[in-house]
């Protein structure tokens, strides 16, 4: 591995709990973040706007404060509200209230890589990236383990913002795991295109299409769902846990000369290339600039596309389908039915 990876011992845990850190939103990597690094012996607060969210953060017991006086509280604010609520949150009540010694930490550097949110030149910046939802930060830190994260460094006034950053993901879990070095820059574009071309965007394109092309040809809504999206996790489960080989190794050698010869008929130049605009449109910063004023502008291109989204047969074959399976987490089900109401 030619990657540069740091481990509990590169880390000095000391250095965040000597600090006082205000974690500024309490969604999923929110609640992770502040109560691992409580039990790691920081001393946490949390700035939030009324809403659920701040109560729930009372229920656990943490020290809840409006954003503005959580960073007058704090030495490290870490950032986690959602991408486009970030810089009008920072203009509003973060930025006032920075000063020399201040540290300012991210999950993902949407903001400061595309320079929505531009520090003064007294704080460190630094970015600590668990890879994994919050859930499983949490879940993990509880188990003993740790969930491997992202590390860098845009800006280093105090001298001490890489051994800060580290002792941040420390007090996460992450060096139980593994700290992978790297910049703003890489982590935002790689992020943004995993997302768009394979995680989010191929993958759910591929199952409408797959789904709609067994039914056109006749074939039940119910076993085309399970074809083309339910069995989609075992699939991935296996590449989670071993790669593509494990995969193969596991499914029909039927199922895998299938793959093999068909694959790379639907993932062919034709996608690489359109892969590569994708790329290019996330790296000049148009991807960003349409997002924000997507978000500025009232989200009704992005409301339109969500909704069109949830109309699509494969889901309302899905929900029936789902109520069947006791196993699933009734949890989730109930949080995305609540949404789409």
């Amino acid at each position: 591995m030619s990657a540069t990876v740091y481990y509990d011992k590169d880390a000095d845990l000391s250095l965040i709990q000597s600090r006082v850190v205000a974690i500024i939103g309490y969604g999923s990597q929110g609640h992770a973040h502040a109560l691992n690094l409580r039990e790691s012996g920081v001393r946490v607060v949390v700035g939030v706007r009324e809403g659920a969210s701040r109560d729930r953060a009372a229920r656990d017991g943490l020290v809840v404060m409006d954003v503005d006086q959580a960073v007058q509280a704090a030495d490290v604010v870490m950032i986690l509200a959602p991408d486009h609520v970030q810089p009008d949150l920072y203009r509003e009540a973060i930025e006032p209230h920075l000063h020399a010694g201040h540290a300012l930490a991210f999950a993902h550097g949407f903001a400061i890589h595309f320079r929505e949110i531009v520090p003064p030149p007294t704080v460190d910046v630094f970015m600590v990236a668990p890879k994994a939802p919050g859930h499983l930060v949490r879940r993990l830190y509880r188990e003993g383990q740790g969930t491997p994260c992202l590390l860098a460094v845009h800006q280093d006034a105090s001298g001490q913002a890489r051994a800060i950053a580290m002792a941040y993901a420390a007090g996460i879990g992450g060096t139980r795991a593994g700290v992978i070095a790297t910049t703003f820059r890489e982590e935002t574009e790689t992020d943004l295109f995993g997302e768009q071309t394979v995680l989010c965007g191929g993958i759910s394109g591929l199952v409408k299409a797959g789904f709609t092309t067994l039914v056109d040809a006749g074939y039940q809504p119910e076993i085309a769902y399970f074809e083309t999206l339910h069995e989609l996790k075992l699939i991935v489960d296996l590449m989670y846990e071993g790669g593509l080989s494990a995969m193969w190794y596991s499914v029909s050698d039927t199922a895998e000369y299938g793959g093999l010869t068909v694959g790379p008929r639907l993932v062919g130049e034709d996608t690489r290339e359109q892969m590569r605009q994708v790329l290019d449109r996330i790296r000049s910063g148009a991807f960003a600039r349409e997002w924000m004023a997507e978000n500025r502008e009232g989200r009704s291109t992005f409301e339109a596309l969500r909704e069109e989204s949830r109309q699509h047969p494969v889901e309302a074959v899905g929900r029936e389908l789902r109520a069947m399976m006791s196993w699933l987490r009734p949890s989730v089900q109930a949080e995305v039915s609540e949404e789409v109401r």
